[in-house]
Formats: C-alpha cells, structure tokens, sequence
C-alpha cells in the first residue's frame, strides 16, 4: 500500500466551483433524493395504518428460495369482516406458518404488516431519506459565505443523519422479526 501513496493526491485541486445555477440543481437534486422515498412509501404507510386496504389475518402458507438469499412466499388472507380466504403473496422475509395480523392491498393481491410493525417497516426508506437531508443546510451555508451558524449546522446535520439512520434500523429490524 505504502508504494502507492505517493501517486496519491491528498489535496483537493483547485478549479470551478458549479457557480450559481450549479449549485441551484444540486440542491433541488438533492432535495429529490432524499424526499422521493417519503413519497414513495405513501401508499405502504396507508396500509400499515389501515387508511387503505382490508384489515385480516395473514397465515403464510409457503416459501419458495429463489436462490442468492431471495424467497417467494405465499399466504392465505382472511379479512376481519368474516369474508372468504383469498391466496395472496406474502412478505418475502416471512417463513411458513407465520401468523400476523395484516393489510390486504386494494389489488387484492398481496398482504403486508400492520399495525407498528407495519408502520415501522413502511418508514425504513423515507427514514434514509431523511438521514440524508441532514447535512444540506451546512452546504448552503457554505456556498453562500456565511461563517455564522456553521458549526451549528454540522451538529444539526450529525443529529439528523443518526435520527435517520437509527429509524432505519429500527424499521429494518422490526420489517425482519
């Protein structure tokens, strides 16, 4: 490794910065990344809270390996209101047997998690999201030239980004228990 080092550049070369309307898209790019996930997990988040879909119980029926760590697996949805049992696709991190209560899609095609195991899966993605928000108010602050404030926005960009990390994990795991 050590014969490498001195092909290794350890400053960052001088040249343009992106100039104003450089930096105008980069912002609202970076705005894009990390809000689209919350808009995404929209329709997720309503059927975990039961604003959409049909409230029941999931009974996995089987799992199939696709290889390479990747399941198939099957359920059977009954609905609370004491309809019939419909055959739906079921979470790919359940394993046979498995017995929850769940949200059948208004496709009628699949059944997710519901109630705060649901809510919480739902949020693991808009929560990276928002982890990455943390630190775009420091890169403001510095392209505009303010010395003021900054060192507040690196603690406030810490703290964001391990809120949203922490929240991930948290919908991480209770996604996969």
């Amino acid at each position: 490794m050590s014969d490498f080092l001195p092909d290794m550049q350890f400053v960052t070369p001088g040249g343009r910065d992106p100039g104003r309307l450089g930096r105008i898209v980069l912002v609202l790019l970076w705005l894009t990344v990390c809000l689209a996930p919350a808009a995404f997990a929209i329709g997720d988040l309503e059927l975990a809270t039961g604003r959409a879909g049909t409230p029941g119980t999931l009974r996995v029926a089987s799992c199939e390996a696709l290889g390479e760590g990747r399941y198939d697996c099957q359920g059977i949805f009954t609905p609370d209101s004491g309809g019939s049992a419909v055959a739906v696709d079921a979470s790919p991190d359940s394993e046979a047997g498995d017995v929850t209560q769940a949200q059948l899609t208004p496709e009628g095609d699949r059944a997710v998690p519901a109630g705060t195991k649901g809510v919480l899966a739902a949020l693991t993605l808009p929560a990276v999201g928002f982890g990455g928000l943390g630190f775009l108010p420091y890169v403001i602050m510095y392209w505009a030239g303010a010395r003021r404030g900054r060192r507040a926005a690196v603690a406030g960009g810490f703290l964001v980004t391990a809120a949203g990390a922490a929240l991930m994990v948290v919908g991480m795991v209770a996604a996969y228990s």
